[in-house]
């Protein structure tokens, strides 16, 4: 099978590396969304970020759904999102605060790269700031109360989204989101890009 899309895109680096934590082979094909989109449409007529393209041909999107799709191809012995229910209602969680994270983050940089400057709208920008930086407190004070990393302790869906997600926010927008305003995020994710597995899924 293929993925489809540029690892600096935190939905394809996060669907990388869950693939990789799962065991499942797969090629990796750097295409853009922007700069090479008429290579992505032949692809995938949606050109949406990340695509999976299975060896029958099958075109799956969204990194969720992928990485549904591939956890049930693993098999339950891979699972990286835990059984327990309670734990899986955290899991599931915190995934959604760092998707979340991801999609402000991205909206800001649309904003910033894209839209023509005489044509910026700061109420809306303040609003997805806001957003923002909710969802990273959100995360912080979770992280708090519970650290995702400990002795024995496997990386999950979880852990992977949250830990992408810092990353690309401070590659993108670092003057949004202070790292001193979040200590527990920060120190999680610079744990998790030590990992041989985030290594050797660079976010370039």
């Amino acid at each position: 099978m293929q993925l489809i899309g540029m690892l600096d895109s935190p939905y394809v680096r996060r669907t990388a590396i869950g693939l990789k934590l799962l065991g499942i082979p797969f090629e990796h094909r750097s295409v853009s969304v922007l700069s090479t989109f008429d290579q992505f449409h032949a692809l995938n007529p949606v050109v949406k970020a990340p695509t999976l393209i299975l060896d029958d041909g099958q075109v799956l999107m969204d990194s969720t759904l992928i990485l549904d799709y591939a956890q049930r191809l693993a098999g339950p012995s891979a699972a990286i999102f835990p059984a327990d229910l309670a734990k899986l209602a955290r899991a599931i969680r915190l995934t959604g605060l760092a998707l979340a994270a991801c999609e402000k983050t991205v909206q800001i940089v649309y904003e910033r790269k894209l839209r023509p400057a005489d044509k910026l709208h700061q109420p809306w920008l303040d609003r997805v700031r806001k957003q923002l930086l909710a969802a990273y407190a959100e995360l912080e004070k979770d992280l708090r109360a519970q650290p995702l990393h400990g002795a024995g302790q496997a990386l999950g869906h979880d852990g992977v989204a949250v830990a992408v997600a810092w990353g690309f926010t401070q590659m993108m927008v670092s003057d949004v989101v202070p790292t001193a305003d979040y200590p527990r995020v920060q120190a999680f994710s610079a744990h998790c890009e030590q990992l041989a597995v985030f290594r050797e899924t660079p976010a370039t």
